[in-house]
């Protein structure tokens, strides 16, 4: 049985409370992802957090995703900013799905200052199933939920 990653606690009290998290990602920070007051541009988040999503289901689904035929589709996704992240700071993007309904899962991400436990930012993100042929909504597919279960190490369904 695989253990959490640990992470430092949070100091800042407007931080949520953190699922377990079982997958992290080292992420890079380039110098055009600064913008012109020194820190991180908002938007490069959405994009580490992209790289977090892609390298979780791969992960989860134990490398065997067939990208063009994933089956869940972005349909929400709110981002809290907590403290701006500079050129230098060593950061990671986690991921969990919290939760799963018939037709859509719940995603947990924070981008995290590894040296000092300072969450920059945190997102909630629901996907939704998708059948990718017919250009519809979808279950999410019983696979998926059986290894994100398994993943997350708990039960993950609710009624929505």
């Amino acid at each position: 049985m695989k253990q959490p990653i640990e992470i430092k606690p949070s100091t800042n009290p407007r931080v949520p409370a953190a699922p377990l998290y079982y997958h992290a990602v080292p992420l890079q920070i380039r110098f055009n992802d600064i913008d012109m007051l020194g820190h991180l541009n908002n938007g490069v988040y959405l994009n580490f957090m992209d790289l977090g999503k892609a390298s979780y289901f791969s992960a989860v689904m134990d490398g065997n995703i067939e990208w063009d035929k994933i089956g869940v589709v972005v349909v929400n996704i709110n981002v809290n900013f907590f403290s701006p992240t500079y050129i230098d700071s060593k950061i990671s993007v986690f991921t969990a799905v919290t939760a799963i309904s018939q037709h859509s899962l719940t995603m947990d991400q924070r981008i995290v200052d590894i040296v000092t436990g300072d969450v920059k930012c945190q997102a909630t993100t629901i996907m939704a199933g998708f059948d990718m042929n017919n250009a519809c909504s979808a279950p999410i597919a019983p696979e998926w939920r059986e290894a994100l279960e398994r993943w997350e190490q708990r039960p993950l369904s609710v009624d929505r």
